[in-house]
């Protein structure tokens, strides 16, 4: 990871610093042996959601198979599967107490499932450990493989996201390993299934307003009903400038625009990230 960028932001990006709760979650995450996208991708609502209580678990080591441009997680040649972590987990979230939790993985492009199977077990073995919790997974695309997205699908988590991250002309530079044209597939393959299904984007990258409409458009299109909209931060010098700071009326009127589309929930603001605030984005829907 490139050495971390001292920039002044907009002044409604200021974070909120974790306190003692949060300091509880870090340790019991540590001696539990378990990561999460909060640490490894440095999300700036690390403070606010550790201070919570929560926590949004990244499985399959931290480690990525791909190196998009703009993600802080390592990119290099990831570990074996832990076969231990589900079970670690799902002890994690009862001891954490969540109604609700968020699971997501790097991508691992070096697995013949892409991880599938390994997501499937981690659904199960929280449900087998807190009866009644809800599931969110956030899932690479698995190279387009529409059997490892059946395995995850057939464990019936509440919520399956996907996110597009950003616009088809950026792409090529953004996340030159993905495909637009794949990613939307694999939400709709997942609507189609009966899945409540879910995606987000950035912005900040150089895409233009009618850019980011289309992108809404098509993640529409697929049947996606729950959205998130966030402001692309760099998180080191190795990783893409920030093009511009989008103001937090045009986040709005992403939402509007979002709603008007048909989306059921939309969390559209500068720190909005893909599980921010998850639980409450999928209340009356699932």
């Amino acid at each position: 990871m490139g050495e971390k960028i001292k920039r002044r932001h907009p002044p409604w990006l200021k974070v909120r610093l974790g306190r003692g709760t949060a300091m509880k979650v870090r340790r019991m995450l540590s001696d539990a042996r378990l990561n999460t996208v909060c640490q490894s991708a440095a999300c700036p609502n690390i403070g606010e959601c550790f201070d919570c209580g929560t926590a949004t678990f990244l499985i399959m080591g931290n480690v990525c198979s791909r190196n998009c441009r703009f993600c802080n997680i390592a990119g290099g040649k990831p570990e074996p599967l832990d076969p231990g972590e589900p079970d670690r987990l799902a002890q994690a979230v009862k001891e954490l107490d969540l109604r609700y939790a968020v699971v997501t993985s790097v991508t691992r492009d070096d697995l013949p499932d892409g991880g599938a199977t390994h997501f499937a077990a981690t659904i199960t073995a929280i449900r087998r450990e807190v009866p009644g919790c809800k599931v969110e997974v956030l899932i690479p695309d698995f190279g387009g493989n529409a059997e490892s997205l059946r395995t995850v699908l057939d464990a019936a988590p509440d919520v399956l996201n996907h996110n597009v991250e950003t616009v088809l002309r950026l792409y090529p530079e953004v996340r030159p390993e993905a495909d637009f044209n794949r990613s939307i597939e694999l939400l709709r393959r997942a609507t189609e299934a009966g899945a409540v299904s879910k995606s987000g984007m950035m912005v900040g990258l150089g895409e233009e307003v009618g850019e980011v409409k289309e992108t809404l458009e098509a993640v529409r299109s697929a049947g996606v009903g729950i959205l998130t909209i966030g402001q692309y931060l760099q998180p080191s010098k190795k990783h893409l400038p920030v093009a511009r700071y989008w103001h937090p009326d045009e986040f709005n009127e992403l939402a509007e625009y979002a709603r008007e589309l048909g989306f059921n929930a939309v969390e559209s603001a500068p720190l909005v990230r893909s599980s921010y605030h998850a639980e409450r984005s999928s209340e009356g829907i699932v």
